[in-house]
């Protein structure tokens, strides 16, 4: 039997999703609960992997097990054994050609800034910080060079490890509202870090360091050198990945996601 569960969690407090050594880590942790729940072995294959302090309001996983339980027993259950940071929000028993990374055809993510000279306290492992306001307008004509299948070179980790740097992004929304700004992604798949340089590279231009048509010379120019830094991880959500019709694993909308923004 294939079960497909829907997975938030606070990344804040893990060495990111895959299983390690040494350090606790998301895939460890539901494994374990699935696994309690299942009275045998469980292992589990999300939708996208997570770095260490990086959160998910709608990670998919998938697992196969021989055990029989109710849907509701596979939900409760888990949950009840998982610790606080980590919930399962919904279960799906599916076929076995569903795959929770190979089914997807997309990947939505959420880059969160509190934007204002006040720190964030309450937000302080949920949020990116800019000390002052930002230009959202100014951003998203900057976002607008990354639309379309491109090569990132320039936007992808030192040690990423894909065999091509193609990728494409289909939207890129930034917006603001009462000193809070998003940065919005959505793209077939992506680099080591890419939303994360991303969201580094829109805010020098949101700052007013960079003009917007800067981040397609960027770009073009294919060099990690030029872009801006890689925004610190705790401001990162992966919202979830997006499947073909027929497939209703009710995953998070991008608007529905979660506050601040309004």
């Amino acid at each position: 039997m294939r079960i497909a569960c829907v997975v938030e969690y606070d990344g804040s407090g893990f060495r990111g999703w895959q299983s390690q050594r040494h350090g606790r880590t998301v895939q460890g942790a539901l494994e374990q609960a699935l696994s309690t729940v299942a009275a045998e072995p469980v292992t589990v294959i999300c939708a996208g992997r997570t770095d260490a302090g990086v959160h998910a309001t709608g990670q998919v996983v998938h697992f196969d097990t021989a055990a029989e339980r109710p849907d509701r027993a596979w939900l409760m259950g888990t949950n009840s054994n998982l610790p606080r940071d980590v919930a399962v929000r919904s279960v799906l028993p599916l076929t076995p050609r569903f795959h929770a990374r190979h089914s997807a055809i997309a990947r939505c993510y959420r880059y969160l800034i509190a934007a204002g000279p006040e720190r964030p306290a309450l937000w302080r492992d949920r949020a990116g910080w800019n000390h002052a306001a930002l230009d959202a307008a100014a951003m998203q004509r900057g976002a607008h060079h990354l639309l379309g299948e491109r090569d990132f070179s320039a936007f992808r980790s030192a040690d990423c490890q894909s065999r091509t740097p193609m990728r494409r992004v289909d939207d890129i929304t930034v917006s603001e509202s009462s000193g809070w700004v998003r940065i919005d992604v959505t793209g077939n798949a992506f680099l080591h870090n890419m939303v994360r340089i991303i969201a580094g590279t829109l805010i020098a231009v949101g700052r007013g360091e960079r003009a917007p048509e800067w981040v397609g010379d960027v770009l073009a120019a294919g060099d990690r050198r030029l872009a801006g830094v890689t925004a610190r991880a705790e401001g990162l959500y992966f919202l979830g990945p997006r499947y073909p019709a027929g497939i209703d694993l009710p995953v998070p909308r991008a608007d529905e996601a979660f506050p601040p923004v309004g």
